[in-house]
């Protein structure tokens, strides 16, 4: 009892059309949903400009950060190697 190949060959093209017919139906949506105006770009223009500016001060403000970090991990070492204790301090329970 095998499989019926005409059956397949119909499942197959209903499966195909049914695919078909949905991707085409997404490809009409998004070709008839309206572009945005000169104004609605212009704004999108300065959120996008601000956004830019915001992640330029946030880079420097980590930058500025992790320099105080390197400082003052190097401080701590060379206190450390000073007072003759070991460069990695262990972890004391």
């Amino acid at each position: 009892m095998g499989v019926d190949k005409d059956l397949v060959v119909i499942f197959a093209g209903i499966v195909a059309t049914t695919v078909g017919y949905q991707i085409s139906r997404a490809i009409r949506v998004r070709m008839e949903r309206p572009s945005m105006n000169r104004s609605e770009m212009a704004d999108v223009k300065l959120h996008l400009e601000r956004l830019e500016q915001a992640v330029d001060s946030i880079a420097v403000e980590v930058e500025r950060i992790s320099e105080g970090q390197r400082f003052t991990t190097k401080l701590l070492s060379e206190k450390s190697a000073s007072a003759g204790e070991p460069k990695s301090p262990s972890l004391k329970a």
